[in-house]
């Protein structure tokens, strides 16, 4: 079974999204990951300029197949999520848009760089890798 490397992209002040996220896909049964996104817990240590950090979140991302993005709205005002998206796009990785459980909008800025956007279910976030990701 093939593992996907994932960069999930979120706000710290969210964090209880990313992990409801990482508990979603790990439960589904044919799905593998490893997860390279930056953690409250396990955050990068060492960056003392925005220019290290955002050289260290670039190392995160370059061996992923695709960044997952929390496209609550409030992601339309985080700066590092906004790094992370053009990172992202500079790179050339896939960015899925995942909307917030229960959310009526999500962020237009997320919204626009997602080559997929999928709903808050581990059917539909898995399927979007899965359709998006080279095998």
């Amino acid at each position: 079974m093939q593992t996907y490397h994932l960069f999930i992209s979120h706000s710290w002040t969210y964090s209880d999204a990313h992990d409801k996220l990482v508990s979603l896909l790990g439960a589904h049964p044919d799905f593998t990951f490893k997860n390279f996104s930056v953690p409250p817990e396990n955050p990068i240590i060492g960056a003392k300029t925005d220019k290290q950090l955002i050289e260290a979140i670039e190392n995160k991302i370059r061996p992923c197949s695709a960044v997952l993005i929390m496209a609550g709205v409030y992601s339309t005002y985080s700066k590092w999520i906004n790094k992370e998206i053009e990172i992202a796009k500079q790179m050339g990785k896939v960015i899925i848009a995942i909307k917030p459980f229960g959310a009526e909008r999500i962020s237009t800025v997320v919204r626009d760089a997602a080559h997929a956007e999928c709903a808050w279910n581990t059917k539909s976030i898995v399927g979007a890798i899965r359709q998006h990701t080279a095998v």
